[in-house]
């Protein structure tokens, strides 16, 4: 009795546990929405945010007609599950657990298409594709291996979806992105088409991309959690999956430092996210050792994939997802024939014939590395063919991609009649604190102005246009400055005596280049980096006092401190004409 009590109460708790694995599934969708955001640019994450929630829900739909039939219905022939409709004819008999806690991992697998075909999709066409892989895609291969279908006939293992999931949305992700097209200015290329230069576009807001990070993780305790049914069980996949990205994580940022010769930033969240993705198929076969090597593995792995994106195969993925999803959903798959263990509590692999199978570094030879392989490759080559399928049919129908105006302008305004994501926010530095990497080669040997010559003074910042005389002693003074010299600058106008300013903020970039040097990889061009525009209409003051001081306040020492544009009001005769001085001010520092 009281065995049968202990287990009526072990079966009631993972039982709520595993609808808490799933809430914890759903709640990744948050982590997939800031990851992409973050990574993508701010003229886009209205539409980011919008993708990501509308694939969970159209998903939801699309999963209750059809989806879920087909996945967990009753097995026709090992290949697919029979379509019903008991969740309206039959409610109160239904498997209401089973059906969510398989609805967010669905959603999971079209989540992964949208990072890297971001910044220039039809929103229209992304809602299709999504139902497309949510209702037919997904159910049917998760059938194989999870509905009772063949691949699980055989052997194969897949616990938490580095098969099922990530590689299939990785898959698909490739295939989305290599059709779309780069993002405009991505690749440079010569007259024979040839790709010659590789541009970093960095994302917005690192900030918004790592706490979809840690988002994540959080959730992956209960992607690969939530179908454990033992404490001791439970507890090893916890440590597995907090082993593997952790050390994925270290090995990228001491790649990184080692290759490009700082740690990157963006690598090292992709790393964790890597990490995760390839312990999923063997968290719960794995011990400490294996979840040590697969998480090295994936580290390496992931920066070998976003270059050979870019520098090989030319193709845009703006948040890495094929490098994440797609190499190590199939490392993941293939380690768990190289490190299963039968010492992981709870084991239970086996072929068809019932005898238990370990990975060919433990013992057990080739064979469940040989079903590991025959899985993935059938897995890979339905989803090659009918993410295709789907997407040709797609861009003859509906277009897969925006106009190029609706590019430059963004998806937010353009798909979404959204302003900003961020109305009323600013999303530059305004804290006067930019820590700017200076070019060496700019510097005067002198940092103090009164000790300056009128040569460096006028090197540091220049003026470009003396006064003009005329009978009226009107002046438009521009002064254009580093954020960081704008106190300074503003308490030298109001000391001159200057009670009247217009200063905006503007982006630019001169001699002193801007503060990033690689990004995931890539090398970066200038970077043009926040400025301030300081406008003052002068009368009474003479202009050349307002000259002095402007130079006086910007003054470092450097060359391309600041620049100060003056113009006659009342004379039509300017030193520059409107487009010489928007053109100057562009090469502002």
């Amino acid at each position: 009795m009281s065995e049968e009590l202990i287990s009526m109460v072990d079966g009631k708790v993972f039982g709520v546990w595993f609808l808490l694995g799933a809430a914890l599934v759903f709640w990744m969708q948050a982590g997939f929405a800031m990851c992409e955001a973050g990574f993508t640019r701010a003229k886009n994450t209205g539409n980011i945010i919008m993708k990501n929630l509308m694939d969970f829900c159209i998903g939801t739909v699309v999963f209750i007609l059809i989806g879920f039939g087909l996945f967990l219905g009753e097995d026709l022939m090992g290949i697919i599950g029979k379509p019903g409709f008991d969740i309206f004819t039959d409610y109160a008999n239904f498997d209401w657990s089973n059906f969510v806690f398989n609805l967010v991992f669905c959603a999971t697998t079209a989540t992964i298409v949208s990072g890297s075909m971001a910044e220039r999709t039809k929103f229209l066409s992304y809602c299709v594709y999504s139902a497309v892989i949510s209702a037919i895609i997904y159910p049917i291969e998760a059938h194989w291996t999870w509905g009772g279908g063949w691949l699980s006939q055989i052997g194969f293992h897949d616990f938490a979806g580095s098969n099922c999931i990530h590689m299939v949305g990785g898959i698909s992700a490739l295939i989305g992105a290599a059709m779309l097209g780069p993002r405009i200015g991505k690749f440079e290329r010569d007259k024979s088409g040839k790709v010659t230069k590789v541009n970093a576009f960095p994302g917005h807001n690192l900030v918004a991309a790592s706490l979809g990070v840690f988002i994540l993780w959080l959730g992956w305790y209960g992607f690969n959690g939530a179908a454990c049914t033992s404490v001791e069980q439970l507890g090893s996949v916890f440590v597995t999956t907090t082993i593997a990205p952790a050390l994925a994580t270290v090995t990228c940022m001491i790649f990184t430092w080692i290759k490009y010769g700082k740690p990157d930033v963006s690598m090292c969240l992709n790393a964790s996210l890597a990490g995760l993705v390839a312990i999923t198929a063997p968290c719960d076969v794995t011990d400490a050792f294996g979840a040590i090597v697969i998480g090295v593995v994936a580290g390496l792995l992931v920066c070998f994939g976003v270059w050979f994106l870019d520098y090989k195969l030319h193709i845009d993925d703006p948040v890495g997802a094929v490098a994440v999803h797609c190499l190590n959903g199939i490392w993941g798959t293939i380690a768990v024939g190289l490190f299963a263990t039968n010492s992981a509590p709870g084991y239970s692999i086996a072929d068809a014939a019932g005898s238990e199978m370990t990975g060919l570094f433990y013992g057990g030879g080739f064979k469940l590395l040989g079903i590991q392989l025959l899985g993935m490759l059938a897995t890979a080559a339905w989803t090659v063919v009918t993410i295709s399928i789907t997407f040709l049919a797609i861009k003859a129908v509906l277009g897969l991609r925006v106009t190029e105006e609706e590019e430059i302008l963004g998806l937010d305004s353009t798909e979404h009649g959204l302003a900003s994501a961020y109305s009323g926010f600013a999303i530059m530095d305004v804290s006067n604190t930019l820590n700017m990497a200076v070019n060496e080669n700019t510097d005067l040997g002198v940092s103090d102005y009164e000790a300056a010559s009128p040569a460096m003074r006028d090197a540091s910042v220049k003026v470009m246009s003396a006064p003009v005389h005329s009978d009226s002693m009107i002046h438009k003074v521009v002064v254009i400055a580093k954020l960081s010299r704008y106190d300074k600058l503003r308490k030298a106008m109001n000391d001159l005596g200057v009670t009247g300013m217009t200063v905006t903020q503007v982006m630019g970039c001169g001699v002193q280049k801007g503060s990033g040097e690689m990004y995931r990889g890539v090398e970066m061009d200038a970077t043009l980096l926040p400025k301030i525009k300081l406008e003052v209409v002068v009368s009474k003051i003479p202009v050349e006092d307002v000259i002095e001081a402007a130079k006086r306040a910007l003054y470092t020492g450097k060359i391309g401190d600041g620049k100060i544009f003056v113009y006659s009001l009342d004379n039509v005769v300017k030193i520059r004409t409107g487009e010489e001085g928007a053109a100057a001010l562009a090469d502002v520092e």
